[in-house]
């Protein structure tokens, strides 16, 4: 009987051993992908980002926008991929641009769907990684 009662008992210690050793491991992976999920610092954004000198172009509504844009990328690869490709960039830029009206850039919204627009044209012709966010460094409506 007591080698019985021992048994169950050594089955019992073991299983709640390897429940918390799991448990541990769970927590500890969640932990480092939190960790890395984390906003990049801003060295590393800055590593990885890439200006877009000043373009001044026509709109639909016959108006004139010049604007500054800076690329943040998701890797050094990404970022001198999109240095070579600067040219390309301009063009969707110009190209958008013609394509909207004063009112669709005015505001906050207006701006923030541009940015989306031309996030989504870059990455398709990106190759070695992605373009993480734009920024309008300079805007300027006539």
């Amino acid at each position: 009987m007591n080698k019985k009662l021992l048994s169950i008992m050594l089955v019992i210690v073991t299983s709640i051993s390897l429940i918390g050793v799991t448990a541990i491991v769970v927590v500890m992976k969640y932990m480092n992908t939190e960790t890395a999920s984390a906003a990049p610092s801003i060295d590393k954004v800055i590593e990885y980002s890439v200006d877009l000198p000043e373009i001044t172009t026509n709109l639909s509504s016959d108006n004139i926008v010049r604007l500054t844009l800076k690329f943040e990328t998701d890797s050094k690869k990404a970022r001198e991929e999109l240095q070579k490709r600067e040219f390309q960039v301009k063009d969707i830029v110009i190209s958008e641009l013609s394509g909207v009206s004063a009112d669709e850039l005015e505001g906050k919204e207006g701006r923030e769907e541009f940015k989306k627009l031309i996030t989504a044209k870059v990455n398709e012709l990106m190759k070695d990684g992605k373009v993480k966010q734009v920024y309008v460094t300079s805007f300027i409506l006539q």
